[in-house]
């Protein structure tokens, strides 16, 4: 019998943590999972990915009858916002996908340790007062946003707010400014201006999308513009002062020169997410974060301490829930005797705006540097269902071994970005070449298409273009 009250307890119940447990239990092991919410899915669904998808998902119903779009294919009306039924339908997704996830630790056995966890040594952890010893535990305790100094945010108030505060307004702002140009920011700055507000947004990097291929962040930036809203980009924030329900934002470009000031009745503070592992007690077992804030791992999750093991946010590499679920599936695998997989090089990368902008591998300029390429792109205007469908922006890229033929990065901007970005994985999962891409029949019409004609384009010969 085991000396261990579980053989393998989860800090976070995340995607990472939530998914690592119910794999671990499922490999038949006895498995805890420690967290302090009183629901479980971690940022993911309770204040971030699920709740920003469901105000996505319902501004566009609402831009799409105010801006004349519906008009234009004989469906005339006239909408009027109703904001607290929406946030009431995105508070009503929240609540059954967490419950869910709750029936699923029963239904699986898991125990669920609600409070804050700290180490007391290796195989001990302290959850609110009572202590609970494991063989192995799992550091997923996910991420945070990032504080812009000087900023306070205030969430209450509504005034200066962080991503959770801009899913929880209770008007829709007059003048709302964005600080960063990131994935988060784009999508919540998307959110309100649909809904009625003036949106400005302001980015230190002379382009939006940090990460992202130039090609996407540019095109992305035109697209945005053409919504509306105004973009500051290469331009710092110096300070944001709040007097009553009036924020004043003062910015300058950022290779310097005059500042000028901007007014609002709501700032978003989006510049990004820093690992949670202050609080955890990581001095009482000796395992230090890096330069970064994040735990160094191996290629089976295993920290610099025997017996601790981290996924997810925590980690080096992109903060995505799906890489996180994949860690977690693949965490507890190891630690059942098996062999854990994550392919790191393919973890595709989605911003739910409208349209949607996607990728998968490498950019154009980090193929580059690796050695020869060939490009193919094809535009969503050429796109016989995306033409149908009135949603002509956008485009699909397919980055190729110029020597081999072999899939290195495909980036698209289409209303489903998201799902096409699927199937690019897949074909890179498995090594594909573009070649193998354009030779694969799609079904007509649909938008997946226009990756077809872009692989196609790899090699000089797309079809409708």
């Amino acid at each position: 019998m085991s000396d261990f009250d579980f053989d393998v307890l989860f800090i976070g119940a995340g995607p990472g943590g939530y998914v690592g447990a119910i794999r671990a239990a499922q490999l038949g092991l006895k498995t805890a999972c420690v967290e302090s919410r009183a629901t479980l899915g971690g940022t993911c669904l309770n204040v971030g990915c699920i709740p920003s998808k469901a105000m996505l998902h319902a501004s566009e119903y609402f831009d799409a009858a105010a801006n004349g779009s519906m008009a234009k294919m004989g469906v005339e009306v006239t909408p009027k916002l109703n904001l607290e039924a929406m946030h009431g339908q995105r508070r009503d997704a929240v609540s059954q996908l967490t419950g869910g996830i709750e029936y699923l630790f029963k239904k699986n056995k898991v125990t669920w340790l609600q409070g804050h966890a700290s180490f007391k040594d290796a195989h001990t952890v302290e959850v609110d007062g009572k202590t609970h010893t494991a063989k192995e535990v799992v550091i997923a305790t996910g991420s945070s946003v990032t504080p812009l100094p000087g900023v306070e945010i205030d969430n209450d108030k509504g005034v200066v707010v962080d991503s959770t505060g801009a899913l929880e307004l209770p008007k829709v702002p007059k003048n709302l400014v964005v600080i960063g140009g990131g994935v988060i920011g784009l999508e919540l700055g998307s959110v309100w201006r649909r809904l009625g507000a003036n949106v400005t947004v302001v980015e230190y990097l002379d382009q939006l999308l940090p990460g992202m291929d130039i090609d996407i962040r540019k095109e992305a930036a035109k697209i945005f513009k053409k919504q509306g809203m105004d973009l500051k980009l290469a331009t710092k924030v110096t300070g944001v002062t709040v007097r009553g329900k009036t924020a004043t934002v003062t910015v300058e470009p950022a290779a310097g020169g005059d500042a000028e000031t901007l007014k609002a009745d709501c700032v978003l503070v989006s510049i990004g997410r820093k690992p949670n592992t202050q609080g955890l007690g990581l001095d009482n077992i000796g395992l230090e974060p890096n330069e970064r804030g994040q735990i160094e791992i191996d290629g089976q999750f295993r920290t610099s301490v025997d017996g601790i093991r981290a996924i997810g946010d925590v980690v080096p590499g992109p903060m995505l829930a799906h890489k996180a679920e994949d860690e977690g599936i693949a965490v507890a695998e190891w630690i059942a005797g098996e062999v854990g997989i994550v392919n790191h090089d393919v973890i595709p990368g989605v911003v739910y705006t409208w349209p949607e902008i996607a990728g998968v591998g490498l950019t154009e300029e980090a193929a580059k540097d690796k050695g020869e390429i060939k490009v193919g792109k094809f535009p969503m205007l050429a796109n016989s269902r995306a033409k149908t469908n009135h949603e002509p922006d956008g485009f699909v890229k397919v980055i190729a071994d110029a020597k081999t033929d072999r899939v290195l990065g495909v980036w698209c901007i289409a209303s489903v970005a998201g799902t096409m970005i699927a199937q690019a994985a897949q074909a890179m999962e498995f090594g594909a070449l573009s070649e193998d891409i354009a030779y694969t029949c799609h079904a007509h019409p649909t938008h997946s298409e226009a990756i077809k004609e872009a692989a196609m384009a790899v090699r000089g010969k797309p079809i409708h273009m």
